[in-house]
């Protein structure tokens, strides 16, 4: 299956489970001589929160998101816009609906941000296998 775009969010579906397609992930990033900084459990805070909230809807299995920054794609993309500091950290999230894993990336502004959408591309499509 190709990428699905929606809500300008590209996604992967993933063949295997979470933890695995988790640590494809974390691999696809490392294996660039990036550091993850921070992995943002967001489907554990979901669960944890939810009656907190007054909801019982259960959004997902299980959902993290890296992230990670490029000293050398981060001065690029900067040196050609100081202002795409916004967009440092980048992320990458691997989401399980209880239907499929997927992982994916928030699209980024044409112009000199490609090179980092390119960057998240390589990364998600490593994780998945494509």
């Amino acid at each position: 299956t190709g990428a699905a775009f929606a809500q300008n969010i590209t996604t992967y579906k993933s063949d295997a489970n979470f933890e695995d397609t988790a640590f494809a992930l974390e691999s696809a990033i490392i294996g660039r001589g990036l550091v993850v900084d921070y992995v943002s459990h967001v489907g554990a805070m979901l669960a944890r929160t939810g009656a907190d909230v007054g909801s019982d809807v259960q959004l997902f299995e299980n959902a993290d998101v890296f992230l990670f920054c490029s000293a050398t794609t981060s001065r690029n993309v900067m040196e050609a816009d100081i202002m795409n500091i916004a967009f440092c950290p980048y992320g990458v999230f691997v989401a399980d609906t209880g239907d499929e894993v997927m992982v994916g990336f928030r699209d980024l502004p044409e112009g000199a941000m490609q090179e980092v959408q390119t960057l998240l591309d390589e990364i998600a499509r490593e994780a998945v296998g494509k």
